[in-house]
């Protein structure tokens, strides 16, 4: 077996939002949400199935499932790679967003359902040392938790430090999953979820068809162009900085050689620096 990785857009939007596996966004919810007995989800419309096509059109590193359950409360399952300027705010204003779409004009305000948020991030985005964790609207002072509709969890891969042998819920046996499949060549032992199974069947690429096996290619291209034109970014950045610093030591009447020590530049660069000024 080859598992893709599950951190993929491709891969992500094939296995969460397979419209013929609904079985596997199922298992996930009700174990990231912790639902049991007579709260457990059966049965979700994923309103954004996936097809090659147009998810291999996306520009963004964000990728999100939505899916509507039987009582009609609304999910947005979103993989997020890399940490955003504004994340927070947008994954607010996403969810009110999606929340407020469900009335159209003069509906009335008692048809609204429920829209709840998972975001599983590949980086440290909370100071909570647990990989999962829940956001509500709470009152400050006795924690009533009127304000319902609106319910954000977020999963921080990075946390995520379990082994195989480790994995206890089936939260952790999904974490595991989305984190690991990429470097696995078997299914792990005790996997006794049939909506996990399924997803891990899903990742399985020599199951792939040609167009899914070339889209999952081509999106494992972007994301390397992606995180090259960031660190480009950075390095840029850094470099500014090296500059301004060194400018200030220059002016202080510092030797190149101190200032090369203090700000990381070569002594031609400082030297050069110091021309500028003439």
């Amino acid at each position: 077996m080859q598992f893709a990785d599950i951190k993929n857009d491709i891969a992500f939007r094939k296995i969460f939002g397979n419209e013929n596996k609904t079985e596997i966004l199922i298992s996930f919810l009700n174990a990231v949400l912790k639902l049991e007995g007579l709260r457990k989800i059966i049965w979700v419309e994923i309103m954004n199935p996936y097809q090659v096509p147009i998810v291999l059109g996306a520009k963004s590193t964000i990728l999100d499932v939505k899916a509507k359950d039987e009582a009609g409360n609304e999910y947005i399952v979103e993989m997020q790679v890399t940490d955003k300027i504004g994340f927070a705010k947008r994954v607010v204003y996403y969810t009110a967003k999606s929340y407020s779409a469900q009335l159209n004009v003069g509906e009335d305000y008692n048809k609204l359902k429920p829209t709840i948020f998972i975001g599983i991030l590949n980086f440290e985005f909370l100071e909570n040392p647990h990989y999962l964790s829940r956001h509500l609207i709470l009152d400050a002072q006795t924690h009533e938790h009127k304000l319902k509709d609106l319910d954000f969890n977020f999963i921080e891969l990075t946390k995520f430090d379990k082994k195989e042998e480790d994995l206890e819920t089936l939260v952790d046996k999904w974490v595991y999953f989305i984190k690991n499949a990429e470097s696995l060549s078997i299914f792990p032992a005790n996997l006794d979820d049939e909506g996990l199974k399924s997803a891990y069947t899903e990742a399985d690429r020599h199951l792939w068809t040609k167009a899914d096996l070339e889209a999952y290619e081509y999106a494992q291209m972007r994301e390397t162009d992606e995180k090259a034109r960031e660190m480009l970014v950075e390095q840029k950045a850094e470099f500014r900085k090296q500059i301004e610093i060194a400018k200030n030591f220059i002016a202080l009447n510092l030797d190149n050689a101190t200032i090369a020590k203090g700000t990381g530049l070569t002594q031609d660069q400082i030297e050069a620096l110091r021309k500028e000024k003439h």
